[in-house]
């Protein structure tokens, strides 16, 4: 049993309980399949289904977890992950996008993330910049996401590995020099967070 697992069923009710049992049951019955097979009607896999219903039956609060183990369940792949994302609602997508880190190995996920960053979503942005954007996203649009926190209030928290991926970052300290010159200049303040990853991007030898 797996830690959220063990979580979950501490912390979910016997009914919630059971549609979890049943729910993944259906998405290890589908990783086991030799090819994807249709929902009822020739409709979308069960589990996908289940997928989608999991805030309903398990609560909201529970419902990224429980999204999580069925996406590792069923061995969701690329192809899968992009369906349910385009398929899905905000809190579906969001779900998707903390996933990726440990089900994509390679960048082929990246649209997924630079969709996510086109949005004003915060639930979203902060998902995309997680460690699969540190992991796998170039430089200029990396730079670009951690301005996007900034526009829209994400906390510079949300993005993983900034330390290291800021560190001697010139072009990145260029455009945060700018965006708080921008600020300024309109009277408006500049976020606490910029000066603090304004800080980051000296190089090592001078910090």
């Amino acid at each position: 049993m797996t830690p959220i697992r063990k979580e979950l069923d501490d912390l979910l009710g016997g009914a919630a309980r059971a549609w979890l049992d049943e729910a993944l049951a259906e998405a290890a019955h589908a990783a086991a399949a030799p090819a994807p097979r249709p929902g009822p009607a020739g409709g979308p896999p069960s589990w996908e289904l289940r997928f989608a219903s999991a805030g309903r039956h398990c609560g909201q609060e529970h419902a990224d977890s429980v999204r999580t183990l069925l996406l590792h369940e069923a061995r969701a792949d690329t192809d899968t992950l992009t369906r349910l994302y385009h398929h899905g609602t905000a809190a579906e997508r969001r779900a998707v996008l903390l996933a990726l880190p440990s089900l994509v190995s390679g960048p082929e996920a990246l649209p997924l993330v630079e969709d996510a960053l086109r949005t004003h979503d915060t639930r979203l942005v902060a998902a995309a910049v997680g460690p699969y954007a540190a992991a796998h996203l170039p430089p200029h649009p990396w730079r670009h996401a951690v301005l996007k926190c900034l526009f829209t209030g994400v906390p510079l928290d949300a993005v993983a590995a900034l330390p290291e991926r800021a560190r001697g970052d010139a072009e990145l300290a260029r455009m945060l020099a700018d965006y708080a010159a921008e600020r300024t200049a309109a009277g408006r303040p500049v976020p606490a967070d910029l000066h603090r990853a304004l800080a980051l991007t000296v190089p090592p030898e001078e910090s």
